[in-house]
């Protein structure tokens, strides 16, 4: 019984001083603006709904009043040869004031056929495309933010298995971070994380105490 209390705290213990890691390395990472070309993109995670087990019992999961109400968005912009930047909100559609505020006006920017990013041409140049034509097409593309949201995918479902709703964008900035360092060797990325962890005191997570009343 003992042994197992330790493990668990031992295992509420890493879970806290990683999730410091992450906000410490978003820290480091906020330079300002993007700029130059920025591709743009949003996926939803969370909120699944398990179907019921007979086919009469279940119900259409695309209608707002059959969902959890914990499904959200992340938001990624892409700074293609720079850094990436993620959000999480509500809805897709609200990706558009933040990428209004966080890219440089004058940067051409990329983005797919959905609706909502029309928008962004009051403020960029911007160059759509439609997936169901093509991934790439005449200057066109967000390969990029894709590879991103495929990263984060397998995070979700291949290391953490599951990601709650108030820790998505704390993942997402991680998997940022991957993203644009993958191609560095692993002493020099672990150079970096030792650097963020400088960062000032964490608001969120200052104070969490463990065994017993030993602060992390």
């Amino acid at each position: 019984m003992q042994l197992s209390r330790d493990l668990s705290v031992d295992y509420k213990t890493a879970f806290v001083l990683l999730h410091k890691v992450r906000e410490s390395i978003e820290i480091a990472r906020s330079e300002g603006a993007l700029s130059g070309s920025v591709e743009v993109d949003g996926a939803y995670f969370g909120g699944y709904v398990k179907p019921a087990n007979e086919k009469k019992d279940r119900k259409d999961r695309r209608k707002k009043i059959h969902q959890s109400g914990k499904r959200k968005s992340v938001i990624v912009m892409r700074e293609r040869g720079g850094r990436t930047l993620t959000y999480v909100t509500r809805t897709e559609a609200e990706g558009v004031a933040l990428v209004a505020a966080n890219v440089e006006h004058g940067s051409t920017v990329h983005a797919d056929e959905a609706g909502h990013w029309d928008k962004l041409a009051a403020y960029f140049p911007i160059k759509r495309i439609n997936h169901q034509e093509a991934y790439s097409k005449d200057g066109a593309c967000t390969n990029q933010a894709e590879s991103f949201f495929s990263r984060l995918r397998r995070a979700e479902v291949g290391t953490h298995h599951h990601i709650a709703g108030k820790y998505l964008g704390a993942y997402a900035a991680e998997m940022a971070w991957r993203e644009d360092v993958n191609r560095q060797a692993n002493g020099h990325q672990f150079a970096m994380v030792i650097g963020a962890v400088t960062a000032p005191v964490s608001r969120q997570w200052k104070g969490y105490w463990q065994r017993g009343k030993q602060a992390v």
